[in-house]
């Protein structure tokens, strides 16, 4: 029964956790429903046992499936492996030293760049014509002409995975660095006082502790990386792509009949996540059994010397690749002439810029308001909660934290597809705050974790103090703890902000293309090719947030400039 607390009510903030787990649940209820409802032909429970599989024996029919869902399976996997991997491995053998801390200071304006933007990023650089190969070139490579290589939209999704891994590794940092605090870290020097090496050490004491807290956000990862749809749209393989693209073109199709087939194969991708979640399951015990083996033998593994350095080397290489691919996407902006094997455009210009100011204008404002919307009423909702927890006590359950997080454990293109049909049904597609709506669903559970920990960790003494001075719990919160927490409750919303930037496919789909925003049209442009467009697309969907970040992280130095105790200055903040 002690689960069951998150559902019952005692006082007026306990009515807006009832509203938060309807917000959550509801629509992916309802959106569930509606897609399985379509799926089998079925519209009332009187049709129930009358239903038609044709819709599933379509799919699995089409020329590629196999190959499809393969790519969805494995690359769901691949993504969380290598970049949790890394990140473990790199916080082992760098944590104490200098240059972790400037590793975990660039690593917040990396966080900020959409998944969009980092995959045309690294398009602009690993191209057959992209920067790479024009710095070796001609006197290297001797090319004079881009090579006819299959790096982009390879078949084995190679650079598709690749971009996830990127993109992944500062989420799953920011994740980890959260947690840490609620680690003891001692335990690390106590193993290595035993002769294990450092980053053994860390693994075998600290990491247990570190991954069951972050291991709904790791299953998060697992989810986006295999139904992921705009980076796959990017630099995805094409002929067969991934399911998810194919989802969303039967999707699109102008074939009512189509409908069906897309919600059928939208349940057997939410079938792939789940696979890909239960192998990831059953592998946590195979890698559990073979490090109790190897603790059991006594190995310690002291000689990691060159492990640490190379684990360094790919932690370098995949920030500098955001922060390179962010600076192509700023010189295709200006780009003139720029032929190939030229490494810097002959003729620089402002022409994309003027061409598309209107759009871009049209385009940003109308991203940047459903961003600030949805990140406002999510911080909200997060800070009552939060606040209903500290008074009543209550501090949540398996059970809460698997409701907050379901919105990121099912796959968008399977109950986006449903609840777009649900929208339309209602009347209610196409409207700015259907948008709105759904984009909450998804910023609510990055703003919750963003800010839980922090808030948790607060010193209560001063709200103690506050009360026996005569404030009432409602000034208290107002007066002392949020002015406190200003650093992180910023940085939350500035989270939440570009989380909204980055949604593409609830923006497409309940959008119904009559809201569209510069991340839309930044993922429409992949398909032509240009590139000056889409490095200034993909350039002011990266500095939305980005303005956010560097907000939130200026307003509090200036807010509290003459309040050295209350500046951010621990790492985390």
């Amino acid at each position: 029964m002690p689960n069951l607390q998150i559902f019952l009510v005692r006082s007026k903030l306990d009515m807006l956790r009832l509203v938060v787990l309807m917000l959550l649940l509801i629509p992916i209820s309802a959106a569930t429903l509606t897609l399985v409802g379509s799926a089998f032909k079925w519209h009332g429970v009187s049709e129930l046992f009358g239903i038609n599989a044709t819709a599933f024996g379509a799919v699995v029919a089409e020329p590629g499936f196999w190959k499809s869902v393969s790519l969805s399976f494995w690359i769901g996997l691949i993504t969380p492996l290598i970049a949790l991997s890394v990140v473990m491995i790199f916080i082992a053998a760098f944590l104490n030293s200098p240059s972790f801390k400037w590793v975990w200071a660039i690593m917040k304006p990396v966080l900020a760049v959409p998944h969009a933007a980092a995959a045309f990023g690294l398009l602009f650089l690993i191209a057959p014509s992209g920067f790479i190969i024009r710095l070796l070139s001609p006197e290297i490579s001797g090319f004079l002409r881009p090579p006819d290589w299959l790096i982009v939209n390879d078949p084995a999704g190679v650079s598709f995975a690749l971009a996830l891994v990127i993109k992944e590794i500062p989420f799953l940092f920011f994740v980890t660095m959260a947690a840490l605090p609620q680690t003891d870290l001692r335990r690390t020097q106590i193993a290595a006082g035993y002769g294990h090496g450092q980053i053994w050490s860390w693994l075998i004491s600290v990491f247990p502790a570190v991954y069951l807290q972050i291991r709904l956000p790791v299953f998060a990862v697992i989810a986006f990386a295999s139904s992921t749809v705009d980076v796959a749209l990017i630099l995805g393989p094409v002929a067969p792509p991934p399911l998810s693209i194919q989802i969303l073109r039967w999707m699109n199709d102008p074939d009512l009949a189509k409908g069906s087939i897309a919600a059928a194969a939208a349940i057997i991708q939410i079938g792939i996540t789940l696979l890909a979640l239960l192998t990831w399951w059953i592998g946590e015990h195979i890698v559990l059994h073979l490090a109790r083996m190897a603790a059991m033998r006594g190995w310690r593994f002291k000689r990691d010397l060159p492990f640490r350095l190379f684990v360094g080397a790919i932690m370098a290489i995949a920030v500098g690749l955001v922060c390179f691919g962010i600076a192509l996407l700023v010189l295709w902006s200006v780009a003139g002439v720029w032929r190939f094997p030229n490494a810097l455009p002959e003729i620089w210009t402002f022409k994309s810029w003027v061409s598309q100011f209107q759009n871009l204008v049209e385009t940003g404002w109308r991203a940047a308001k459903i961003a600030f919307v949805s990140s406002a009423l999510s911080l909200m909702l997060v800070l009552a909660n939060l606040e209903n927890e500290h008074r009543s006590n209550i501090r949540p359950t398996r059970l809460a934290w698997w409701t907050i997080f379901i919105p990121l454990l099912v796959p968008q293109i399977a109950f986006m597809g449903g609840l777009s049909v649900l929208f339309l049904r209602l009347g209610i597609d196409g409207t700015l705050w259907s948008v709105v709506l759904v984009h909450i669903i998804f910023v609510f559970p990055y703003v919750y974790l963003t800010l839980a920990d922090p808030w948790n960790a607060f010193d209560t003494r001063y709200l103690d103090v506050a009360r026996t001075l005569g404030k009432s719990d409602n000034r208290a919160f107002w007066e002392i703890r949020l002015p406190i927490l200003l650093a992180p409750v910023l940085g939350a919303f500035a989270l939440g902000f570009a989380v909204s930037i980055a949604q593409y496919l609830p923006t497409l789909l309940i959008g119904a293309g009559r809201q569209p925003t510069i991340t839309t049209e930044a993922v429409a442009l992949a398909s032509g090719g240009n590139r000056r467009l889409i490095g200034t697309y993909a350039l002011v969907q990266t500095l939305l947030p980005f303005v956010f970040f560097a907000l939130a992280s200026l307003v509090p130095k200036i807010a509290w400039s003459n309040r050295r105790a209350l500046l951010p200055t621990r790492m985390g903040q």
